[in-house]
C-alpha cells in the first residue's frame, strides 16, 4: 500500500512572472506559491494586475517571462482547456457565457462531452440544491440578472472538481446568507484538498476565508501574510498604502420630490421575467435612497422602466420633477437632468471597442456640435478630467473601454454621469468589484452630489453598502416594494424578512417597520425569482443597528 507523500509538492509555484502591454507592465517578476487544500487570498488595488495573473494561471493569457509549476511539474498552459484537463478552474469577474444559450448549455460547452446534456442538466439541479445556487438549467443565459449569472460561472467550475479553483469576486452580487453558503463549501473543498486562490476587495471576507495572501501594487509582489493575522485597516494599508477615509454623512432636509413612481405595475415580457406589481416610491432633492433585494426579483425590470428602456408604462405611473416621462426614452429623460449607472458595464454602461473619451457620447453631448461633428478635443479635455478626478488607472482618454479592469472602468462610467451634474441619479450596483479605496471615493462622491442637491437612487444588494450611504430603504421582493424606512431605524434582519416578501400587506396599508417581527433570514437566497428582459448598450443609456 502506497503512503500518501507527507510533503507533497507544492500545488502551484510561480516564479517571476512578468507580462507587458503596450500602455502598462501588468506584471513584473511576479513569484507566489500555493498548497495543496490552501485558500490563497490575491490582494489589490483595481489595475494592480490581479486579474492578469490569474488569466496567466488559467492559459487565457501567455506571460512574456516567468515559469508556472503545477504539483512539481512544469507547465505551458497554452489554453483554458489545457488549464481544465490540468485540474484548474475559474471563475471570471467578467462571465464568459453566451447569451443566447440555456445554462444548461453554456455549462456543457466545457464539460467532458461523454456526458449528455441532460446528464449535464442534472448535475446543475444536483450541484445547485447542494450548495444553494438556485438557478433553472433551462433558461437562457440573457435572462438571467447579473446575480444569477455568476451562480452559473460557480457551478460550472464545481462540476469540474478542481485541483485549483480560482475565484474572481465570486461574491460581488450575492447576499450575504448565499455567501455564508459558498464559504462552507469552499472551506469543505479546501478541507478535501482543492486549493483555491480567492481576489476579492471585501476585507473581511478574506480574513474569514483564506489562510495566506499575497498583495500586488502596480504589478509587483509587495507583501505577503496571514490575512487572518491582519485587520481591515492593516489589510488597507498594504493594498493602497492608506485606510480609506471615513465617510461624513451628514444630516440634511430634503428637497422637493424630484422622482415619484405611481403604482407601476409592468407585465413581463418574457416567461422568464418578473411582474412589476403596483411600485410606489419617491426620491427628493438632497437625499440618496436605496433599494434592497436578492437579484432577480424585478430590479432589471424597474430599472428599465426608470431608464426609459421600457417606455409600456402609462401615465402618470413615472414623473420626474412632476413631469410624467412614463413614455419617455432614455434621451429625453436625461434631457430633464436624469442620468444612470447600469450595473453591466461592458455593453450597456460602455461600448468595450471604444475608446473612453468616445464612450462619453453615450450619454453626454456637449461636444456634438449642431452641424453634427464630434469635437474630439474636447471628448478627450471631458475623459481626461474624469479620469484624474476618479484616479482611473487607464492608457489615457482614447484606451478602450474593454481594455480596463473591472474596478477602474466602474469609476470612469460613474464619473461620467455624476460629472454631468444630474437632477437624478439612478445607480445599479455602484461598487460592484471595486477596491475599498474606490469604492470609498465613490460613496463618497455620492454623499457629495446629495449634498449638493441632487436626488439619488441606489440599487444594491450590498447591504452594508445601502446602510452607509443611505437615509432611506425599501425592499423589492418578487416585483413588489416595500413601504420606505429610514436608514437610522432600520436593523439587517428587518431588512432580510422584507428581502423574502415579509411585509404586511394584507389590509392594504403596511404596517410601520418597527412592529414587524425580527429575526431570521433563512430562505433568503431562495427568494430570487428571476428577471429580465433583454437590452444592449442602449442605456450605457442610458447584523448591526445603524445610526444616522
Amino acid at each position: 500500500m502506497t503512503r500518501p507523500d507527507p510533503h507533497p509538492p507544492a500545488r502551484l509555484q510561480l516564479a517571476h512572472i512578468t507580462k507587458r502591454y503596450p500602455a502598462v507592465v501588468a506584471n513584473s517578476d511576479v513569484s507566489m506559491t500555493v498548497q495543496p487544500g490552501e485558500v490563497h487570498a490575491v490582494l489589490g488595488e483595481n489595475g494592480a494586475g490581479k486579474s492578469t495573473l490569474m488569466k496567466i494561471i488559467y492559459g487565457s493569457v501567455k506571460p512574456d517571462e516567468g515559469t508556472v509549476m503545477f504539483n512539481g511539474q512544469p507547465v505551458h498552459i497554452r489554453n483554458p482547456q489545457e488549464a481544465r484537463v490540468l485540474g484548474i478552474s475559474m471563475v471570471f469577474q467578467h462571465f464568459s457565457l453566451f447569451d443566447t444559450l440555456t445554462v444548461a448549455e453554456n455549462v456543457w460547452l466545457g464539460l467532458d462531452k461523454s456526458l449528455s446534456l441532460a446528464e449535464v442538466t442534472q448535475r446543475i439541479t444536483a450541484k445547485a440544491s447542494e450548495y444553494g445556487l438556485d438557478i433553472d438549467p433551462a433558461r437562457p443565459v440573457h435572462t438571467l440578472s447579473v446575480g444569477e449569472m455568476q451562480r452559473v460561472e460557480i457551478i460550472r467550475s464545481l462540476l469540474t472538481n478542481p485541483q485549483l479553483l480560482i475565484l474572481d469576486e465570486p461574491t460581488s452580487v450575492l447576499t450575504p446568507q448565499a455567501v455564508e453558503k459558498l464559504f462552507v463549501v469552499l472551506k469543505k473543498l479546501a478541507s478535501e484538498g482543492c486549493s483555491i486562490l480567492y481576489i476579492s476587495h471585501k476585507l473581511h471576507e478574506i480574513r474569514e476565508l483564506c489562510s495566506a495572501c499575497t498583495v500586488l501594487r502596480g504589478g509587483k509582489v509587495t507583501g505577503v501574510c496571514n490575512p487572518q493575522e491582519e485587520s481591515n485597516a492593516s489589510l488597507s494599508r498594504l493594498m493602497i498604502g492608506a485606510e480609506p477615509p471615513e465617510l461624513e454623512h451628514r444630516a440634511l432636509k430634503a428637497g422637493d420630490t424630484v422622482l415619484r413612481v405611481n403604482g407601476l405595475t409592468l407585465p413581463r415580457e418574457d416567461q422568464f421575467g418578473v411582474d412589476l406589481e403596483a411600485i410606489s416610491l419617491q426620491v427628493r432633492a438632497g437625499e440618496v435612497v436605496g433599494i434592497a433585494g436578492v437579484s432577480g426579483n424585478g430590479q432589471k425590470e424597474l430599472l428599465y422602466a426608470l431608464s426609459g428602456e421600457d417606455t409600456r408604462a402609462d401615465a402618470p405611473m413615472i414623473e420626474v420633477l412632476g413631469r410624467d416621462v412614463a413614455r419617455f426614452g432614455p434621451g429625453r429623460r436625461r434631457a430633464y437632468g436624469v442620468h444612470f449607472v447600469p450595473e453591466e458595464r461592458l455593453g450597456r454602461g460602455a461600448v468595450p471597442t471604444l475608446g473612453l473619451a468616445h464612450n462619453l457620447l453615450l450619454t453626454r453631448r456637449e461636444a456634438l456640435g449642431r452641424s453634427g461633428w464630434i469635437n474630439v478635443k474636447a471628448l478627450q479635455a471631458q475623459a481626461s478630467e474624469i479620469i484624474r478626478r476618479f484616479n482611473v488607472k487607464a492608457g489615457g482618454p482614447n484606451a478602450a473601454a474593454r481594455s480596463l479592469s473591472g474596478g477602474n472602468l466602474q469609476k470612469f462610467i460613474v464619473g461620467r454621469e455624476i460629472e454631468a451634474n444630474p437632477k437624478l441619479l439612478i445607480v445599479s450596483q455602484p461598487t460592484w468589484g471595486v477596491d475599498v479605496g474606490a469604492s470609498a471615493q465613490i460613496r463618497g462622491e455620492i454623499l457629495a452630489l446629495r449634498d449638493a442637491g441632487c436626488a439619488v437612487l441606489v440599487v444594491s444588494e450590498e447591504l452594508d453598502e445601502l446602510f452607509e450611504i443611505c437615509d432611506r430603504l425599501y425592499v423589492i421582493a418578487k416585483g413588489r416594494l416595500s413601504p420606505s424606512v429610514d436608514r437610522a431605524r432600520a436593523t439587517v434582519p428587518q431588512i432580510g424578512e422584507w428581502m423574502s416578501g415579509l411585509w404586511d400587506t394584507t389590509s392594504g396599508h403596511p404596517e410601520p417597520f418597527d412592529e414587524l417581527r425580527t429575526g431570521s433570514v433563512e430562505g433568503l437566497a431562495g427568494a430570487s425569482t428571476g428577471s429580465a428582459r433583454t437590452g444592449l448598450a442602449g442605456t450605457a443609456t442610458g447584523g448591526h443597528h445603524v445610526q444616522a
